[in-house]
């Protein structure tokens, strides 16, 4: 028989994540779409308080919460009639400076309560490109001027430097890495591909120190959009993301890796129960 797929061998995790643990994704929109398909199968999730995130030193201070509006370096700026917080995703822009104070404050306090409760932390990289005003990563633009900002790539040891400590600090947790296929063909395709390789190589280093092998993961659904996948008719109709039937192809490899039998079970009867709620009668 001709083969017309290359399957990523993904062997089964020796942990697995159930309706006891609590979940917090940070970082790319795909953490967003991950974050959506546990929730519908009734699993207890928090997704990026913080709101989208891509590069790995935002989603590193998100996870630190270490600064706050009196004395962050990265102050909330006035732009196009929106007050911007430079950390937060552009959901988080108000018409007023306090409106904008009031839902970063928010963004802070859930970040920490879910981070303090999570058992398991999925995190996806979405670019090693970066944006920098006055010296400082900022975690989104909000369509300033090019001009206010240097744009630069990330090292795999910047990367490793920022969320080393972060990992260690939390040895209670496991923390699974992954890296969103996605691509920013903004950057450039070529860009793009050394972007990826920089966040493959950081958590290859960052899964593979001894001490943490087992409370640090890689699940590769990078590799099984491009690679397994490798057609257009799995992307949206920007050619860029993912499209549904593909993200649905992903979160089975991801089930069948860090899910047992029973598990899958009971998700599938939960998701069963979620469609049906959705189907409510118009009259």
């Amino acid at each position: 028989m001709v083969k017309l797929q290359t399957i990523i061998d993904i062997k089964p995790s020796g942990w697995k994540i159930g309706y006891e643990d609590k979940i917090l994704l940070i970082g790319s929109c795909f953490s967003d779409e991950m974050g959506n398909e546990m929730a519908h199968r009734g699993l207890h999730v928090t997704a990026n308080p913080f709101g989208t995130l891509y590069n790995p030193l935002s989603i590193a201070n998100a996870v630190n919460s270490q600064f706050s509006i009196v004395n962050s370096q990265l102050p909330l700026v006035e732009y196009d009639g929106l007050w911007h917080s430079m950390a937060h995703h552009g959901s988080f822009s108000r018409p007023t400076k306090e409106e904008t104070e009031a839902a970063v404050k928010a963004s802070v306090v859930l970040m920490q309560q879910a981070l303090s409760e999570a058992t398991v932390v999925i995190v996806t990289f979405g670019t090693a490109w970066v944006y920098e005003m006055n010296g400082e990563i900022v975690g989104n633009c909000h369509k300033m001027p090019d001009t206010w900002f240097t744009r630069r790539r990330l090292s795999v040891e910047e990367i490793v430097a920022a969320w080393q400590p972060i990992i260690n600090s939390h040895p209670d947790k496991h923390w699974l890495f992954t890296v969103s296929p996605i691509r920013h063909i903004r950057d450039g395709l070529h860009e793009n591909q050394l972007s990826k390789a920089t966040l493959l190589m950081a958590v290859e280093a960052l899964t593979n120190v001894k001490s943490q092998m087992s409370s640090c993961h890689y699940f590769p659904s990078y590799e099984i959009l491009l690679d397994e996948l490798r057609d257009y008719r799995f992307f949206a109709d920007d050619l860029v993301h993912p499209s549904s039937l593909a993200v649905n192809y992903i979160w089975e490899r991801f089930a069948d890796t860090f899910c047992d039998p029973q598990t899958r079970n009971e998700m599938q009867l939960q998701l069963k129960r979620w469609k049906q709620f959705q189907h409510r009668p118009l009259h």
